[in-house]
Formats: structure tokens, C-alpha cells, sequence
């Protein structure tokens, strides 16, 4: 991988063939990389993105099978990392907002390492895997060793935060000594000249390298391997190189910045985790064009920043040769808004908050470059890991609502499902929404039970931007896609806080 940028294209597809055919040895277990990047849309080439520069994942798309309409399941970084982890829906576990410990609900889940380590694996994690901070904290029992963490909200420069902790610094080291908007505010972004090592994605890729090596030496032991990385989420730091190859001319700014005709007030979220940072407005959500630019430069540089860190473990994992036995994926836990209906946050039931990237390797299963179409869940990921690996399909106690798509990865034609569900609770309202390839309807309850129950439906093929709420003028296509929500079970209420 480490230079096959530069090799012959045949040389390419021909050594993929070689892997899938003389890859892992009859009846080994393969070991599993899990890749999982916060806030990450599919802002990438892969994926069609222009400008993107994100060599390293296109690259491991160009391996396998890529995902064009994955989602997640709740756009909160908390709920969809407990989705992966649970292979559980939100609406099916209650977990919705931050706060809220899977284990004083369910005790004994089995979460998706947990599973591969009751088959004989061990599992080791680093970075952004479960989200600490906000109330939560990890799940030590989900792992052989323990987790290693580092930081989420970090600045090099002292300008950055006068050296005090800042609000979003408190609330994901879970300080809360002080109330958190007495605390001061850090900046959005910071583009210091440093080496990449000097914000946590450099060193988290450190230490996955290190840990590959440590693995590889027992070629007879299993490895589940999680490695977070926490770029492009705010603030968006990332060393001056990565902001140095964006054009800020090219940059793509919002094309709709208001809400929906005929959506609810309360669907379009506004201000929230953005409002944290300077030199955001508190109040104001109408921004500048150079404080919008100065963001979505910000979104693009950490990505490609977080890309390059990707490529270092990718460049391990041939080095070793261990991509000859080992199941990669890679996972956004969730999208995020670039401006579109003026937001700049995720927390919504809209298409850039909730559209995700997955990306699968295989070998002997997935074919080099492939795409499909399948709608894809959150969730699918911990039921497909375990099929791939040949363990039996997980059955909890928690809920397990993912489906096994191995069928999908061997035929990107294969169809296993018509829609994929996600959900988002919004004060008193409860959205649920389900996404075909060409509709999203929204349902939106009220925890009051004589209020009416208000619908979104966005069609993608003539409206991509959701710039009208048609569910009035659409009765036809509302009530089928009605009768399609009605076979997802009701949304469970939400789990009492744990603090």
C-alpha cells in the first residue's frame, strides 16, 4: 500500500488478486481492523468530492467495497458509537443522549469485541472508540488490555486557550466542577506548524502501528484491533500542511442555508456544540462568508490530516503482511452540516448529518473497487464482522437489529433491504426516519399524546438539497413510505441519565 499510488495500475489489481486467492492460510481466523473517524461525511474522492484530498482511504476503497449509501443510526457521537458497539438501535435501546451507561441497562451485553473475544480473539483499542466525555466513559470489559486514550478537544498553540480549560475540553474530560459555560471558549481552529505526532490522530496512529507489530509476532492469536480517530471534529486543529493543500477559492460553500419549506421549526438544528468556539457568534447563525470558508477549510484540512494517519496504518498492515488475513473497515459514526439549512453541527434526521461512509476489505470476499448501492446501517457492521470472521451471529441480551450483508460484499447487486432507519430525539419530538434510494420520510411524535404527528418527505432525485418538505403534496408516496415505517418497531423511550 505504502507506494501503490505510484505503481502500474496492473500491478495493482493483479497483487490484489494474489492476496484474495493465496491470502490467509485454510481455517485461520481473520484478524479485524476497525477503523472508526468522528464526524466524518463522505467528504472524500472516493465518494465523488472534488476537492477532497484523501488519498489513503480512497486507496483502501479501491481494495474493496465501498458503501454510497450508508447511515448512521443517530447523528450523536455517543448514541452511534453505542449502535456500532451494541449492534443496537437507538430506538431499540433507549440510548439517545449523553449521560446515559449502557451497563446499568444492560449488564451483561455483548458488545462487538466482546463477541470476537468470547471466540478466542483479543481486542485492543485506542483513540475514539466508545465517547468519553459528556457523562459517559469507556467499557473496559470490551477489551483484552486496556484502552488508550488520548485527547478529543486539543490545541498546540497557547493563543488558542490562554492556557485555561475551555468548555468542550471540560465536557470530554468529564470535569464538571464548574458550570460549563462559565468556562471560556476555545477556538474553532488552529492551523499551527507542528508535526502531525503533535495532535492526537498523529499519535494514535503511533501507537496502532507499534500494536500491529506487537500482534503480528503471534501469527496463531486472533486480533481485534479498534483504532479512533477524532479529526474532523471540532476544533478543527490540524497541522498548516494539510491546510496548505485546499484552494480557499474552491472551497464548496452552502448552497441552502435555510430551512425547509414546510418542515417543523424544531427540525433544522441550529447553534449548539458550534456556539462553543470562537469566533462562532453565540447567538448569531447567520455567518460571514470568511467565517464560513475559515470553517469548511477547517472540516476539508482535518480530514486530510486524519487521511494521512490512515495511511500510516494501512502501510503498517502490508509491511507485515497482514493484509493477506485481515478484515479492515472503516466507519463515520456520523455526518455533519457544512452550512446546509445554516447549520454547522450534526443532530438532525437530514442527509448530511446522518450519511456515513463504509468502506469493507475482505479478502476472499470483497472485490477490489467495487460500489453498491445497498442501503446500509450502523448497525449491520458488528452482524457482518462476526459472518465474515465465522463466528456465530450475535445475539445480545441487548437488541441486535443489524443485518448480515456478506452477500452484499461478494454482489454489490445484492439486495438485502429497502431502507435504512435512523432516528433523533429533539426536545419533546421523537423522529424517526427511514431512507429509500430516492425518499426520506421523517416522523415526528410529541411526547405529548393528543398533538398531532407532523411528516417530512424529501425526494432526492429532483430536490438533492431538501429545500421542501413535500409530504402535502406527495399523499401517494407519504403513504407508502408510511407503511414502510410502520414495520420498524415503535422508538423505545429514552434511559434514565446515569449521573
Amino acid at each position: 500500500m505504502r507506494d501503490s499510488l505510484h505503481r502500474p495500475k496492473g500491478f495493482f489489481w493483479f497483487a490484489i488478486g494474489l492476496i484474495s486467492l493465496f491470502g490467509a492460510s485454510a481455517g485461520a481466523k481473520p484478524n479485524v481492523l476497525l477503523i472508526l473517524v468522528d464526524d466524518l461525511k463522505p467528504a472524500l474522492g472516493c465518494y465523488g468530492d472534488p476537492i477532497a484530498v484523501s488519498p489513503n482511504i480512497d486507496r483502501l476503497a479501491a481494495m474493496g467495497t465501498r458503501f454510497e449509501m450508508a447511515y448512521c443510526n443517530q447523528s450523536v457521537c455517543m448514541a452511534s458509537r453505542y449502535n456500532l458497539m451494541l449492534g443496537s438501535r437507538s430506538s431499540s435501546s433507549g440510548f439517545y443522549s449523553f449521560g446515559s451507561q449502557f451497563r446499568d441497562v444492560y449488564p451483561d451485553a455483548v458488545t462487538l469485541p466482546q463477541h470476537f473475544m468470547n471466540h478466542g480473539y483479543v481486542a485492543h483499542s485506542m483513540g475514539k472508540v466508545f465517547h468519553i466525555g459528556h457523562g459517559n466513559t469507556n467499557d473496559e470489559a470490551s477489551w483484552s488490555v486496556p484502552h488508550l486514550k488520548d485527547k478529543v478537544i486539543e490545541y498546540v498553540l497557547p493563543a488558542s486557550t490562554h492556557r485555561q480549560l475551555t468548555r468542550e475540553e471540560a465536557l470530554f474530560t468529564n470535569e464538571f466542577s464548574k458550570p460549563i459555560k462559565s468556562l471560556p471558549r476555545g477556538v474553532a481552529w488552529e492551523n499551527a506548524d507542528v508535526l502531525d505526532e503533535a495532535y492526537a490522530d498523529g499519535r494514535i496512529a503511533s501507537h496502532a502501528v507499534d500494536r500491529l507489530r506487537s500482534l503480528s509476532s503471534k501469527p496463531d492469536q486472533p486480533f481485534f484491533l479498534a483504532v479512533g480517530f477524532v479529526r474532523p471534529h471540532l476544533p478543527f486543529s490540524a497541522p498548516r500542511k494539510y491546510w496548505e493543500m485546499y484552494d480557499r477559492g474552491e472551497l464548496p460553500m452552502p448552497k441552502f442555508e435555510k430551512a425547509p419549506e414546510g418542515a417543523p421549526k424544531y427540525a433544522v438544528k441550529r447553534q449548539g456544540e458550534i456556539t462553543a468556539f470562537k469566533p462562532v457568534p453565540v447567538e448569531n447563525v447567520i455567518y460571514q462568508d470568511d467565517l464560513k470558508r475559515d470553517l469548511i477549510h477547517g472540516y476539508y484540512a482535518s480530514m486530510s490530516y486524519m487521511d494521512a494517519q490512515v495511511g500510516r496504518v494501512l502501510d503498517e498492515v502490508e509491511t507485515l503482511g497482514l493484509d493477506r488475513n485481515t478484515i479492515i473497515v472503516l466507519w463515520g459514526d456520523h455526518g455533519w452540516h457544512l452550512g446546509d439549512h445554516g447549520s454547522w453541527t450534526k443532530h438532525s434526521n437530514h442527509e448530511q448529518a446522518n450519511r456515513i461512509p463504509i468502506i469493507v476489505y475482505a479478502p476472499g470476499v470483497t472485490l477490489a473497487g467495487r460500489s453498491t448501492r445497498q442501503l446500509a446501517e450502523t448497525v449491520d457492521i458488528y452482524t457482518t464482522l462476526a459472518s465474515l470472521a465465522g463466528l456465530p451471529r450475535p445475539e445480545g441480551p441487548q437488541p441486535i437489529d443489524g443485518i448480515d450483508l456478506t452477500a452484499v460484499l461478494k454482489n454489490p447487486d445484492e439486495r438485502l433491504r429497502d431502507h435504512a432507519y435512523h432516528a433523533y430525539r429533539k426536545g419533546g419530538h421523537m423522529g424517526r426516519a427511514i431512507r429509500t434510494e430516492r425518499y426520506r420520510l421523517v416522523e415526528w411524535q410529541s411526547s405529548d399524546p393528543k398533538a398531532k404527528i407532523e411528516y417530512e418527505l424529501y425526494d432526492y432525485a429532483k430536490d438533492p438539497l431538501e429545500t421542501k418538505n413535500v409530504s402535502t403534496s406527495q399523499p401517494k408516496v407519504l403513504a407508502r413510505m408510511i407503511e414502510i415505517l410502520k414495520k420498524e418497531p415503535p422508538a423505545k423511550s429514552q434511559v434514565p441519565k446515569a449521573r
